[in-house]
């Protein structure tokens, strides 16, 4: 469980943040997430998202203005409009729009059903690469303030990764991002490295900084890595 997590994500301009999160297995990265999201309740310290402490936030507001695009997407059985706005908030142009940034429109466009096209079980029907995208177009709609990536593209072609990690780049730089790294070389360019050991936040500073320290964990774990 995690213990304390009390960091700030942004720099002395108010800037959002690309943040990488690192650990060994047991070392916190998956409560992180579960607490972040609040489907695990913090038993000491708290989490701050623009200085306020999210246990003090409705679930239904706090988890509006967070998304995660998880390793493995997330899709229902229903169409892709159910998929991209389950709660009918968005105009069809928005929906096109998030589409088109995802590099889904020409595909969605040639089906002849468009938005009204069923997405089989766990979204099966499509290829790895397009359930991903899906995802990422519903990301795109929703606008939230802190983006969670949980190695996304891991399971994807190298053209797909390549889009999806160019997108996030230009789509969410107003966001705090935060990725949960399983490949140190997919962290490397993050503003910042979070290391984490046993529920706990152990090194956090620029990426440059940790590999010139070569007592850090973080140059240890690319070292392992092969990295550097």
């Amino acid at each position: 469980m995690m213990k304390s997590i009390d960091c700030f994500l942004y720099d002395h301009f108010g800037s959002p943040w690309f943040v990488g999160i690192v650990g060994r297995t047991g070392a916190g990265k998956s409560s992180l997430t579960l607490a972040l999201f609040r489907l695990l309740e913090a038993s000491q310290g708290e989490i701050l998202i623009d200085g306020i402490d999210i246990s003090t936030i409705g679930l239904r507001d706090l988890r509006a203005n967070i998304t995660i695009l998880p390793q493995e997407p997330v899709l229902i059985s229903g169409s892709l409009r159910v998929n991209l706005d389950p709660h009918k908030q968005y105009l069809d142009q928005e929906i096109w729009t998030a589409l088109g940034m995802s590099n889904l429109h020409a595909a969605v466009s040639t089906m002849p059903a468009g938005l009204e096209s069923e997405v089989g079980e766990n979204g099966l029907n499509l290829s790895a690469g397009q359930r991903q995208l899906l995802c990422l177009a519903r990301a795109l709609l929703r606008r939230s303030r802190v983006l969670v990536l949980d190695e996304p593209t891991s399971s994807v072609d190298i053209e797909t990764d390549r889009h999806v990690q160019t997108t996030i780049q230009k789509c969410f730089r107003n966001c705090t991002t935060l990725t949960i790294a399983h490949r140190i070389d997919t962290i490397l360019n993050c503003d910042r490295v979070m290391v984490l050991d046993a529920g706990q936040i152990v090194e956090f500073d620029t990426p440059s900084a940790l590999l010139e320290d070569t007592s850090s964990r973080f140059c240890e774990m690319a070292s392992s890595a092969r990295v550097i």
